[in-house]
């Protein structure tokens, strides 16, 4: 227990007691300095501790370790008996809904919104929830990155005055940058809760700080061309904007998809841009896995409190909806991954695309103040809204494909493809050795290295073409089959013209050279 660790956070001397006292009484660290400062690590944990004392519905567990060794806490709420994933499969509630917050250590608000939620379903709120769903939440996800609080993090952020922390890892990764490299223990340990606990939804939250808006929160689905069409069309066209509408009608706030105006030096048409389609971020991600991703961005210059009060009313209003939905939702997800996707097109690179009309976008303004205690200027938002229709470009399109094989056929020796394919759940099946397989080999014509590293490796393009050869199979061979659930994913990984795979972040430089055979075959038939 970290009970004792909220002593001099609180005034409640009867903590250890928690079960006779009004949850009312339990605060985060922002609530308790109006806002001024955000909760540390200690604190999270103490503050879980409480929760899983007055809830017989909320279980807490870890699911791995930071870089310098803090425990990862995992939060489960329903009805389960116990927090191990077997118990949260086997629950009755047909949905399992994953929440992410804290990616980023100075994008604070959805830690301080996931906390408050989980408080509110310690105490009752939110009831009927467990009939539907079971929710698991991971409140600070960059526990190292949170620690290292400093002023002068995410400048222009309007607040928490009293310091953020910072945004990559103690390893310097940017964790939203790592979901298919999989380097920092972090990942590599949420990766192990999506293949065991199985999630039909994730939901990542951050803070953005880009084009001056008039939206109190921005959001995204999965952006990737090659995601199951039904997850995409589901999002788009039924569950986002059954959010919008709820929060219009509660709140009056309009809600939009994210996106940014080019910037000053760009050579892009005006529009509305989103950000990336790479699997590398998490909810792109979570769609080529067959899960319902949704991205949530609340507003930089919104004031700390405003922007933790939008990231909870639109889980709020998410979360009612996926309870109301939970057999419909889960329907989507089973149906994207019940089929394997062999000979339908994977998309290797892609480019942003408009949609197909253009959209009132509300642009906003904001006004400059000094930092009380640095002196820097930070952005306050301004009560404006410029109203201007503009293209809309939230989607991407495939320049590159490919159709998807029966699978891949991975030689012996290939450690780090071994531990990547492990780490992220692919299977690969062990086959006999001498036998022979109907393949396509890639001959690499050159290797193109970027003078400069990105997140720790020098990243890498092939150019070449595929032949069609008879392959004996060596003793130690394995084959990836192209399933529903993993297919797609695997295939982005080990295809050497894909833009975010193995040979993209110059993991296998070791066995690319022009002339030569890239190691990994796709395989036709045995």
């Amino acid at each position: 227990m970290h009970l004792l660790r909220f002593i001099g956070l609180l005034v409640w001397p009867l903590v250890v007691q928690a079960q006779a006292v009004s949850l009312a009484f339990l605060q985060t660290r922002a609530e308790a300095t109006n806002f001024i400062e955000t909760t540390r690590y200690e604190e999270v944990l103490a503050f879980l501790d409480v929760l899983e004392a007055s809830s017989s519905r909320i279980q807490v567990t870890t699911f791995g370790y930071t870089t310098e060794g803090r425990a990862l806490p995992l939060v489960i709420y329903g009805k389960v008996v116990n927090a191990t994933a077997d118990a949260v499969q086997a629950a009755s509630a047909p949905l399992r809904v994953l929440i992410l917050a804290n990616i980023h250590g100075g994008e604070v608000d959805g830690k301080e919104a996931v906390l408050m939620l989980l408080r509110a379903l310690a105490g009752g709120l939110y009831a009927s929830w467990a009939d539907s769903l079971v929710l698991l939440a991971v409140p600070i996800y960059n526990a190292d990155g949170n620690e290292r609080i400093s002023l002068y993090h995410r400048p222009g952020q309007n607040g928490p005055l009293g310091g953020v922390g910072q945004r990559a890892n103690a390893q310097g990764y940017d964790l939203n940058r790592d979901f298919m490299k999989a380097d920092a223990p972090e990942t590599r340990a949420l990766l192990r809760v999506l293949v065991r606990y199985d999630p039909h939804v994730l939901v990542d939250l951050h803070t953005t700080n880009g084009t001056y808006h008039a939206y109190p929160l921005t959001y995204a689905p999965p952006l990737h061309p090659s995601t199951s069409p039904n997850l995409t069309a589901y999002l788009r066209n039924v569950w986002l904007p059954a959010v919008t509408d709820t929060l219009w009608t509660r709140r009056r706030w309009k809600l939009f998809y994210y996106g940014n105006l080019p910037s000053p030096e760009s050579t892009q048409p005006p529009g509305w841009y989103t950000f990336d389609h790479r699997p590398r971020f998490s909810t792109n991600y979570a769609g080529l896995r067959g899960i319902l991703g949704v991205l949530v961005e609340s507003y930089a210059y919104a004031s700390f409190e405003a922007r933790v009060e939008a990231t909870y009313a639109f889980l709020e209003a998410l979360l009612n909806f996926a309870a109301a939905h939970a057999g419909t939702l889960r329907r989507q997800v089973e149906q994207a991954r019940a089929v394997a996707p062999i000979g339908q097109p994977i998309a290797l690179r892609a480019q942003i695309a408009a949609a197909p009309k253009p959209a009132l976008i509300l642009l906003g303004a904001v006004d400059s103040l000094r930092h009380p205690y640095t002196g820097k200027l930070l952005l306050q938002r301004r009560e404006v809204v410029f109203p201007e229709i503009l293209p809309l470009y939230d989607r991407f399109e495939a320049t590159e494909t490919l159709p998807l094989p029966q699978g891949y056929l991975v030689p012996p020796g290939l450690e780090v493809v071994r531990d990547r394919l492990e780490v992220h759940g692919i299977p690969c099946v062990p086959l006999e050795a001498g036998a022979t397989v109907n393949a396509e080999v890639f001959r690499v014509d050159s290797v193109i290295t970027a003078e400069r590293p990105y997140e720790g490796h020098q990243a890498q393009e092939v150019t070449g073409q595929y032949e069609r050869q008879v392959l004996t199979v060596a003793p130690g061979s394995c084959m990836v089959p192209i399933e529903g659930k993993t297919g797609r994913l695997a295939a982005l990984l080990l295809e050497p013209r894909s833009d975010d795979g193995l040979v993209a972040w110059g993991l296998l430089q070791d066995v690319l050279a022009a002339g030569q055979w890239y190691p990994i075959a796709r395989v036709a038939r045995p």
